[in-house]
C-alpha cells in the first residue's frame, strides 16, 4: 500500500489530467457524441509535451496530428447534431493497402529515427504512429473498422508507455483495450440501424 501510495504521489499532474480527457474522449466517442473532440484537443495538447519528455519522437508528432484531427472530427461530426454523420464500413481491399502501406513508411521513418535521433523503439514508435494516423480518420469518418486498428495499436503502445515510464499512460491504454469491445459493438449497432437491419 506504501508503494502504491508513493507511485500516485510521484504522478503527474499533466499526464493525470491528459489520462482523465482521454478517457473522457473515448467514453463521448463510443457514444457519438461530438463533445468528445473537445477532451480530445486538451488530452492531445499535453501528451505532445509528455512524449517529448519520454523520448518517443514520433507519439510526439502523433499527438499534434491528434489535435489536428480534433478540430476535424469536429467539423466532420457537427453539421446538425450528433448522428448526423452516419457509421459506415470499407471493403477489406483497402484496409489491405492500408496496412502494407502503414509497414512500408513505418520501415523508413524507422531507419530514419534510428540514423538521426536518440529515439526509444524506433520501429515500433514509427508502426504504431502511423497505423493510428490512419485509425483517427478512420474515426473521423465513423468508419467501423477503426476499432480493429485500435485494439492492435493499443495493445502495442501498452507495453511502449510502461518501459518509458509512462505508467497512468499505459494503464489509460489498457482501459482503451477494455472498451474497445464496446465502441465496436456500439457503432456496428448504429450501421445496422441506419441499414435498416436492426
Amino acid at each position: 500500500m506504501t508503494a502504491l501510495a508513493e507511485q500516485a504521489a510521484a504522478l503527474s499532474l499533466l499526464e493525470v489530467t491528459a489520462v482523465v480527457a482521454a478517457v473522457l474522449y473515448l467514453v463521448l466517442a463510443i457514444r457519438q457524441n461530438i463533445a468528445c473532440w473537445s477532451f480530445a484537443l486538451l488530452s492531445t495538447a499535453i501528451y505532445i509535451w509528455l512524449f517529448i519528455e519520454a523520448r518517443l519522437y514520433m507519439e510526439s508528432a502523433l499527438n499534434g496530428f491528434y489535435f489536428l484531427m480534433a478540430v476535424y472530427g469536429w467539423w466532420s461530426w457537427r453539421s446538425g447534431g450528433t448522428h448526423t454523420l452516419p457509421v459506415s464500413t470499407r471493403g477489406v481491399r483497402l484496409h489491405v493497402i492500408a496496412v502494407i502501406g502503414i509497414a512500408v513508411i513505418a520501415g523508413i521513418n524507422g531507419a530514419l529515427l534510428v540514423r538521426y535521433t536518440d529515439a526509444a523503439f524506433p520501429y515500433v514508435d514509427s508502426a504504431t504512429t502511423w497505423a493510428a494516423l490512419w485509425a483517427t480518420w478512420l474515426v473521423a469518418r465513423k468508419v467501423l473498422e477503426n476499432w480493429w486498428y485500435w485494439l492492435v495499436i493499443d495493445v502495442v503502445s501498452i507495453v511502449i508507455y510502461w518501459s518509458r515510464g509512462l505508467e497512468l499512460t499505459a494503464l489509460l491504454f489498457v482501459v482503451y483495450v477494455v472498451m474497445i469491445p464496446f465502441g465496436y459493438l456500439a457503432w456496428r449497432r448504429s450501421l445496422r440501424e441506419t441499414q435498416g437491419l436492426a
